[in-house]
């Protein structure tokens, strides 16, 4: 157990022991440890307001067991991440019948740290459609061509693909079709049923896809 997951635990311990506090008086508890978790890139004053906006907005929150919303919590705080709102980098939801909190990245997320990581020059995922053209090229000179039905129907999503091309010249990239990422989801996202999955597909379809490449 890292010393996070030991401060969640022992914080979830204190706070019982004075009786049945809320998830609010748990934060105000951690805010220590939310202060050491924190990169630069947030203060922890930001991390706060968004934790208790998340849990005003999704009741089922404050329903989930203390160490499992803790835990969500400082994930999201080691990476810098704002979850559960409009920027998509991170989610938490309440998992069906169980009241367990999970921590689920998003795609803006993802990209989010591969560019703090000073080595991505460029990185982006997109859903393609049945009218837009997709061409991709594999072998000794592999490319990767999107062109977007800007004019008109662009039809129903087919398939998503992901790029990325590092500052010393290197890319890749990756192409899944939508039951391509149905099949993937079903067999290895604990939270596929609930969630974003539900309410936001595409964007974590567009992080199934970024994972791969």
């Amino acid at each position: 157990m890292n010393k996070i997951q030991q401060a969640t635990a022992q914080t979830a311990m204190k706070a019982q022991s004075g009786g049945n506090p809320t998830m609010q008086q748990y934060i105000k508890q951690m805010e220590g440890e939310i202060k050491k978790a924190l990169p630069s890139v947030m203060t922890p004053e930001r991390f706060t307001r968004i934790t208790l906006s998340a849990l005003s907005t999704n009741p089922k929150l404050a329903q989930c067991t203390p160490q499992s919303f803790l835990g969500a919590m400082m994930t999201a705080a080691q990476l810098g991440l704002e979850p559960n709102t409009p920027l998509g980098q991170a989610y938490w939801n309440g998992k069906q019948n169980r009241l367990e909190c999970q921590f689920q990245l998003g795609y803006k997320g993802m990209i989010d740290l591969a560019y703090r990581s000073g080595e991505i020059q460029t990185i982006q995922a997109q859903v393609g459609h049945a009218n837009d053209t997709l061409i991709a090229e594999y072998g000794t000179e592999c490319s990767l061509k999107f062109i977007p039905k800007l004019n008109g129907d662009r039809g129903d999503p087919v398939n998503v693909w992901a790029m990325f091309k590092t500052k010393d010249g290197g890319y890749g990239f990756e192409i899944m079709t939508l039951d391509d990422v149905r099949a993937h989801a079903q067999k290895y996202s604990k939270a596929y049923g609930s969630g974003p999955w539900q309410t936001n597909f595409e964007e974590m379809a567009k992080k199934t896809v970024l994972k791969k490449v």
